[in-house]
């Protein structure tokens, strides 16, 4: 009895988007995890669970208009984003122009959005290793504004510590506009989203 060989899969995956943090509890709504909180948000919006352990993170996929999208969270620990990024990329064969990553901003205060369709890195070490790795700064972005640092705080300490309870509410809007952008570039309307949102 012959059997005929099963096609592969299409891999069904039109675009990427990209949270970016630092896993474990030690790091839960800190600063430099507002990039996870948009992915969170995200989640919710789409109906889905990031607990998929895939590409060195948490993935789940979901619809966006007419894309289906691959939502991530890397587990790399964000100086090395780069690593899962580029390894879900090469998978599904998907280019940086659709590759959107979600993460903090020191220059922005708390609740302000920037989005930007690619660029350099602005000194943020998750978005140096994503385009050191993969070649290219072709990637859309949106920063969200998490405050910037005080005169006496190291930077380090300042990324790594956790937003007061009136800085959380005002991310948690934040990160339901980072999730409104995020559907209007995938849709397509990236001017629009820039018009909408940019601070």
């Amino acid at each position: 009895m012959f059997f005929k060989k099963k096609e592969p899969m299409s891999s069904g995956v039109d675009y990427i988007v990209v949270g970016l943090g630092n896993s474990g509890n030690k790091y839960e709504n800190t600063r430099h995890n507002a990039g996870f909180i948009a992915a969170d948000r995200m989640a919710e919006r789409l109906g889905v669970k990031t607990d998929r352990i895939k590409f060195k993170s948490l993935c789940a996929t979901g619809k966006i208009g007419e894309s289906r999208v691959l939502l991530m969270k890397p587990s790399t620990y964000m100086n090395n984003s780069g690593l899962a990024v580029t390894e879900a990329m090469s998978f599904y064969k998907i280019p940086p122009e659709r590759v959107l990553i979600m993460f903090d901003d020191i220059s922005l205060d708390v609740g302000k959005l920037r989005i930007r369709r690619k660029g350099s890195d602005g000194g943020h070490n998750g978005m140096k290793n994503i385009i050191y790795l993969s070649g290219s700064d072709q990637f859309p972005r949106i920063k969200i504004g998490i405050g910037h640092k005080p005169e006496k705080w190291d930077l380090a300490d300042w990324v790594l510590s956790r937003f007061t309870e009136d800085e959380y509410r005002l991310i948690s809007e934040t990160a339901d506009k980072a999730c409104e952008a995020a559907e209007l570039i995938i849709a397509g309307n990236t001017d629009r989203a820039m018009n909408l949102f940019n601070s």
